[in-house]
């Protein structure tokens, strides 16, 4: 179902299809549908949620996509394996902790779950 002014859809420029599949897959468990190459769709529960294609090197400093997590260091580890980089270590915030990664092709996006540190 789509809501007016919410955000409907999110797209990712990667320059390695094939290794951001492995690397989201790994660190977060997304599905995807195969729309012919060059282009993946990010499944959620309720459909579609966005989408990445291949392009130019991504980077730091655009829109920044937060995801939430039940268990932010077992995010952080998830992400870790998977071969992202941590540019920003998990840190307080009104409202919960976060931490910011970089995917395999230099996007940057964080992670965030309620609480504070112990």
């Amino acid at each position: 179902m789509h809501r007016h002014h919410a955000i409907d859809y999110i797209e990712f420029t990667v320059t390695d299809l094939a290794l951001a599949r492995k690397f989201y897959a790994d660190a977060f468990g997304w599905r995807f549908t195969e729309y012919g190459p060059g282009y993946l769709g990010i499944q959620g529960e309720s459909g579609e949620v966005g989408g990445m294609h291949e392009g130019d090197a991504g980077g730091p400093g655009g829109i920044l996509v937060i995801l939430y997590s039940d268990d932010l260091e077992a995010s952080r580890a998830r992400v870790v394996a998977a071969g992202g980089s941590i540019l920003k270590e998990p840190f307080d915030f009104p409202g919960g902790r976060r931490f910011h990664f970089a995917d395999p092709a230099g996007n940057e996006l964080a992670v965030w779950a309620e609480g504070r540190a112990p």
